[in-house]
């Protein structure tokens, strides 16, 4: 009885240090500083389209290397909602622009940090014009999803990214409709 209290002890320590070790060792911890974003700019526009763009940073501030294996972004402004304007928007890592919509998965090293860009493009529907649509837009939220893994296992997070109208409408030259 007494081995057995003794391997079970001896047991206990061997996997309280394994803990420590792994605690040690840490894992990547990503930051995806969404509220931090830079302010939204009209990139373009024509008379049925418009493409406004921010930049956010994605900070590692863990102790391992983490990779951001897939990022896009998906509108949630239902045509019940608004159907004046269809939404496409997504997102590419900055300076590595893409016309195909693929993002290509990126490491981020300890204590680094990255930007991607997201683009949100409107246009109009009904053979209208954007300007005479954006005196009664409204605001435009998209759901930014991203894949990652490290020492973890993969897995999706998402956070919410929202266009004003205020903004649409001041970028764009516009007034707001009451």
């Amino acid at each position: 009885m007494e081995i057995l209290g003794i391997i079970v002890i001896v047991l206990l320590v061997i996997a309280g240090l394994v803990y420590l070790a792994w605690e040690k060792i840490g894992d990547a911890d990503i930051k995806f500083k969404i509220d931090k974003h830079t302010p939204f700019v009209l990139e373009s526009s024509t008379d049925n389209k418009a493409v406004f763009t921010t930049e956010i940073e994605i900070a590692n501030e863990g102790k391992q290397c983490a990779t951001i294996m897939d990022c896009f972004v998906r509108s949630q402004l239902p045509y019940e909602q608004f159907d004046k304007v269809e939404v496409r928007a997504k997102a590419e890592l900055l300076g590595s622009p893409r016309e195909d919509d693929y993002f290509e998965a990126v490491l981020i090293q300890k204590f680094e940090k990255i930007k991607i860009m997201v683009k949100i493009e409107l246009t109009a529907r009904h053979n209208e014009m954007l300007n005479g649509i954006i005196p009664h837009i409204v605001d435009v939220p998209v759901d930014v999803v991203y894949q990652h893994t490290a020492r973890h296992e993969a897995s999706l997070s998402k956070h919410r990214l929202v266009l004003p109208a205020a903004k649409i409408a001041k970028l764009m030259n516009v007034e707001l409709a009451d």
